[in-house]
């Protein structure tokens, strides 16, 4: 009875030294900036499976300012699995509207072929764009200009192929860009004060954008999202 008391005491510690044991991949992007230095922390959920990200500095009303960062594949134009020949899968442009087109079209640059989606002679800047973080990471993620006074920062997500019973494969089978976004992408929000220092914010999903990227609206009901709403557990922002 003792022995076995001991062996659940220990397969209880070691879970629990395995979940404190989990690391957080630390990222840093505007290094080249001269302004104030966020850092995002994103404790991934259940249901995370390499989903893409875009995360950016908009005034108190909601203003865009300007991409901290934006996932590689997006903010280039260019897919490392993009277009199907041969039978194989090769890398190269490829437009993806339905990814995160909610930041896609608060950025408001249109590229050459009339969408909002950087292309890869349009891309975005250089140094806020990264590899898609693979687990748990911390981004740290500095202005141009010096922050003061309130502001919102905003996190877009889109993981494909994540059906559910609502947004299914077949509800729009003549949209081929629905198909590669399934849930829609999902939109965060933190308001933070830089009068505030050394403050942790809780980011709120405050709606979905549209289904296959067609334009920049945002619906605030999330009813019919289901394991979008668990891709991250929690995400935090502090604020030096």
């Amino acid at each position: 009875m003792i022995s076995v008391m001991l062996f659940s005491v220990v397969l209880s510690l070691g879970a629990s030294a395995k979940k404190k044991a989990e690391t957080f991949d630390v990222y840093e992007y505007g290094t080249q900036r001269q302004g104030t230095t966020l850092t995002v922390t994103f404790e991934k959920g259940r249901f995370h499976n390499h989903p893409l990200f875009a995360v950016w500095l908009a005034d108190e009303q909601g203003q865009f300012i300007e991409t901290l960062y934006v996932s590689e594949s997006i903010g280039k134009g260019v897919f490392p699995r993009a277009d199907r020949k041969k039978g194989a899968w090769m890398a190269g442009p490829i437009q993806r509207p339905a990814a995160l087109p909610y930041w896609a079209h608060q950025r408001g640059i249109i590229n050459e072929f009339g969408t909002y989606n950087p292309t890869p002679a349009k891309p975005e800047v250089d140094g806020v764009t990264g590899a898609t973080p693979g687990s748990h990471f911390v981004m740290r993620l500095t202005t141009t200009q010096p922050l003061k006074g309130r502001y919102r920062l905003m996190l877009e997500l889109n993981q494909s192929w994540d059906w559910n019973e609502f947004w299914y494969n077949d509800k729009f089978p003549n949209d081929a860009e629905y198909k590669t976004s399934s849930q829609p992408a999902l939109v965060y929000q933190v308001v933070f004060d830089t009068a505030c220092p050394d403050k942790t914010y809780a980011f709120k999903p405050v709606g979905h954008s549209h289904y296959a990227g067609k334009d920049g609206s945002l619906t605030p009901d999330l009813s019919t999202l289901t394991t979008a709403l668990r891709i991250a557990k929690s995400i935090t922002l502090q604020v030096p």
